[in-house]
């Protein structure tokens, strides 16, 4: 199944560029990277202008992804809780 804006929070985030709209750590607004890991409360993300590894906490934020398509898709971080293995078996077809 295809990455698309519905089944986002199902589907495989790791490879998938993002961006953090929003977070509760002023910092992290705005960085910008490739979602190199993921664990069930956090994204870990390979930030692109620094090429460093940045841990950011799913719920307290607001994403920005990059579907293969091109196509970008916002998610609350609150969506995409959960161990990520958890999360695609939830995968709606």
């Amino acid at each position: 199944m295809k990455h698309n804006p519905r089944n986002l929070p199902y589907h495989e985030l790791i490879g998938l560029r993002t961006k953090i709209l929003l977070h509760t750590d002023p910092a992290l607004v705005n960085r910008e990277g490739i979602v190199i890991w993921e664990t069930m409360k956090t994204l870990i993300i390979r930030d692109l202008k620094s090429n460093k590894e940045i841990i950011v906490m799913k719920e307290n934020g607001v994403f920005e992804f990059e579907l293969p398509s091109g196509k970008k898709v916002v998610i609350e971080g609150s969506r995409i809780l959960g161990r990520p293995e958890d999360r695609v078996k939830k995968l709606r077809y």
